[in-house]
């Protein structure tokens, strides 16, 4: 049989001694029935070497019964109970259908049944990442079924979750060994799914290591090279922490705050990420050298903040409250940056041992099952179901899997804006979420009723984008009714799924006449702002899936189908594909292409470029250029420490590049708008077509003192029909703005 980890408990033939290692694993936690453990060990090590016996071994050393020891350990490290110990000694086992569930349900129980079984359901997660050939999303009625029982067992069952987290931990840790294809199979999938969340779990070194080492298969020569960066300035970096440690300690034990000081690492992944984002060289990464500061109390915290901040020079707009401001993962802690001894930047992190076992730890902190005292459920662990739930009823109103993966990365991302409720709650958004989304995330109703919005006491338009740290106040109507417009895409009213589910929903309880007679003043509108005419109305609901054009109108008016599509479908009607918008394809406006090297360079004239040597960047790698004497463009990885050295020292010689794609065809359209005249009406227009980045080609306006009115003629390139469509719809939201339309010739 394969040999176990060295560091556990073997015999003299290097075999795990299962005796010994139970009673090992019961001085770390609680067992109520030490037999029933080592009755799975036995029945594990049974199964494992009747497989290598019948020759049904997958691969040279593959052991289910060594993963499952190593499951359990990791699994003792997070103080989960023994059905979750002994269902991931025997999970391998049956995942690999060595032995059948209902085998385990009789020898083992329900409950640990019950737990494998779900874990296997968490299967269906890696099919969405990665889908079978052929397999459209949302096309799948078994996969949705998979998901939603997934997503179900985890909110009843947390152990479940942190199961799988710590098989996939044993994966990540063992495919060294594995082909190249396989290994960067699993880095992706562990890096993009079960780091995510891990983080919103709460659940700190489980995080870190996935991050890590997946990220060591992705990007192994960033890896190796920060790796080696950190092992070079480990013994001047130690020697500098405990200089900083013997001063804490001193003055916190003359303050009497009881403080447990320690260094800590940062990770390579971080690192990288933190290079990156700030386009800083490793040297500048003060956060290398940082402290830790665990005391009892919350008071204790901020005391601590004062003794740092009185022995060291504080970095202004370097100091993070997560106590009084915790992140969405229930993690909290005061971070602070110094100017320490020697004038050496560093990071400090203060937090009490409660929060710091939360950080570490996570939901295990206080994991809570069916059957158990429910008085001692935290806030912490309901915010963190309170999320899986929110996943589960979005994919209920959506009713298909697309975009399921995205919104488990997104949702834990961290560009995330932070708003307050009048109240005082914070509620959490993507970015770029508007006081609409903001309505339907605090209740339904709210957003059904929604009518505008305060945002710090002034009122905004329901298109606003919050920001961070904005208090939003919802106006509300006595009757209830969203606005159609609200699911049109180019007005921008609504940028999460869930909020144009939820209005989506509730027009299809409407009544069909209504959604007709909406539907067919929505196309009218849309036809006439795009000047679409004669278009034969029951062949254009045929090309669009629908019997009839009522049915086609009755669609549009309960969200199913959305105007800029059928606009698209009617404009393929009445013209050919390539004179879509009835005019000739114009020439390109200039653009320096380098077609010899596929390399766009952007903002110079045709230069000769080369691919730099020391990190020799693929296409899709983000690149920047460096402008070399006599030899053209020199193209680097962004992350590449030589290119990240002249960023800083030769500012004046980084260029912008990209990867070359072939030059897009836009076509010139004119565009008629009528207003009320007013100061400001053309400033507001030209900065819609700014921020939209359309290029202008000309601009005629006249005003008419007599009526007040004023009238332009605007021609543009566009790209396309949405988006001509966008464009449309945003200068006509603005004020004074009577109509607006495309011209036709």
């Amino acid at each position: 049989m394969v040999k176990v980890r060295e560091d556990y408990v073997v015999n003299q033939d290097g075999e795990l001694d299962i005796e010994r290692w139970v009673h090992q694993i019961a001085s770390q936690t609680h067992l109520e029935d030490v037999v029933q453990l080592r009755r799975a060990c036995e029945k594990a090590a049974e199964i494992d070497l009747k497989a290598v016996q019948d020759d049904r071994v997958w691969a040279p050393g593959a052991s289910s019964f060594r993963t499952g020891i190593d499951m359990a350990q990791v699994l003792v490290e997070l103080h989960l109970d023994q059905a979750s110990l002994v269902a991931a000694i025997l999970y391998r086992a049956v995942r690999e259908e060595r032995v059948a569930l209902k085998e385990i349900r009789d020898e083992f129980g329900d409950e640990v049944a019950n737990l494998i079984d779900g874990v296997q359901q968490m299967a269906a997660i890696s099919s969405i990442h990665h889908p079978l050939k052929g397999n459209v999303l949302g096309q799948s009625e078994g996969q949705l079924d998979n998901v939603r029982k997934m997503l179900v067992t985890m909110i009843d069952d947390v152990r479940v979750a942190l199961i799988k987290l710590a098989e996939r931990t044993c994966a990540i840790r063992a495919v060294k060994d594995v082909s190249p294809e396989k290994r960067m199979r699993v880095a992706r999938e562990v890096f993009d799914i079960y780091a995510p969340l891990a983080h919103r779990l709460g659940i700190g070194h489980i995080k870190w290591e996935l991050e890590d080492l997946s990220f060591r298969y992705l990007h192994e020569s960033a890896y190796k090279k920060i790796a080696k960066l950190l092992d070079e300035k480990r013994l001047a970096r130690d020697s500098f922490i405990d200089r900083v440690l013997d001063s804490l300690q001193s003055e916190l034990k003359t303050c009497g705050i009881e403080g447990e000081l320690s260094g800590r690492a940062k990770h390579i992944y971080s690192i990288w990420r933190k290079m990156r984002r700030k386009g800083i060289d490793f040297s500048q990464v003060y956060d290398v050298r940082a402290v830790r500061i665990l005391v009892p109390e919350v008071r204790d915290c901020y005391a601590a903040l004062g003794i740092v901040h009185s022995l060291w020079r504080h970095i202004p707009n370097e100091f993070d409250d997560y106590i009084a401001n915790p992140k969405e993962n229930g993690y909290q802690s005061l971070h602070t940056a110094v100017v320490g001894p020697e004038g050496k930047v560093m990071e400090v992190q203060i937090r009490t041992h409660q929060m710091h076992e939360e950080a570490e730890l996570g939901v295990c902190a206080h994991w809570l099952y069916k059957g158990t005292d429910n008085s001692n459920k935290s806030s912490g662990y309901e915010a963190k179901i309170n999320w899986l739930r929110q996943v589960l009823d979005w994919q209920e109103d959506l009713g298909d899997l697309s975009g399921l993966a995205d919104h488990l990365k997104t949702d834990v991302a961290s560009d995330r804006v932070y708003v307050f409720t009048p109240e005082g709650h914070v509620v959490d958004l993507p970015q770029g979420a508007t006081p609409v989304d903001f309505a339907y995330r605090v209740h339904t109703e709210v957003g059904h009723a929604c009518r505008g919005a305060r945002v710090n006491g002034r009122i905004v338009p329901l298109t606003y984008p919050l920001k961070t740290g904005e208090q939003v106040f919802i106006l509300t109507s006595n009757n209830p009714a969203p606005s159609r417009d609200w699911l049109n895409p180019s007005l921008g009213y609504i940028q999460t799924s869930r909020a144009r589910a939820k209005v989506g929903h509730w027009f299809k309880l409407q009544d069909h006449d209504r959604n007709v007679i909406d539907g067919r003043a929505i196309l009218e509108d849309e036809f006439r702002r795009l000047s679409i005419h004669d278009v034969e109305l029951n062949e254009l609901a045929r090309k669009v899936n629908y019997h009839s054009a009522e049915d086609m109108f009755a669609a549009v008016g309960a969200g199913d189908l959305r105007p800029t599509h059928v606009a698209n479908v009617a404009q393929q009607m009445i013209e050919p594909r390539n004179q879509q918008l009835n005019l000739k394809l114009v020439r390109n406006r200039k653009k320096t292409y380098d077609t010899d090297s596929d390399i766009q360079i952007q903002g110079v004239g045709k230069l000769k470029t080369q691919v730099a040597k020391c990190c020799k960047p693929l296409p899709g790698d983000p690149i920047g250029g460096y402008i070399t004497v006599g030899r053209g463009v020199t193209v680097h990885r962004q992350d590449c420490l030589t290119f990240l050295n002249l960023r800083e020292y030769e500012p004046n010689r980084i260029i912008e590049v990209s990867w070359g794609a072939s030059p897009e065809a836009v076509y010139p359209v004119e565009i008629e708008i009528d207003a009320y005249d007013r100061t400001g009406l053309l400033r507001d227009i030209t900065l819609v077509l700014s921020s939209s980045k359309t290029n202008v080609l000309a601009l005629h306006t006249a005003s008419n003192t007599d009526d007040n009115t004023a009238t332009m003629s605007v021609t543009v390139e566009i790209s396309s029909l949405e988006q001509l469509a966008r464009l449309l719809a945003q200068i006509r939201n603005l004020p004074n703005i009577a109509d607006v339309r495309r011209k036709r010739g």
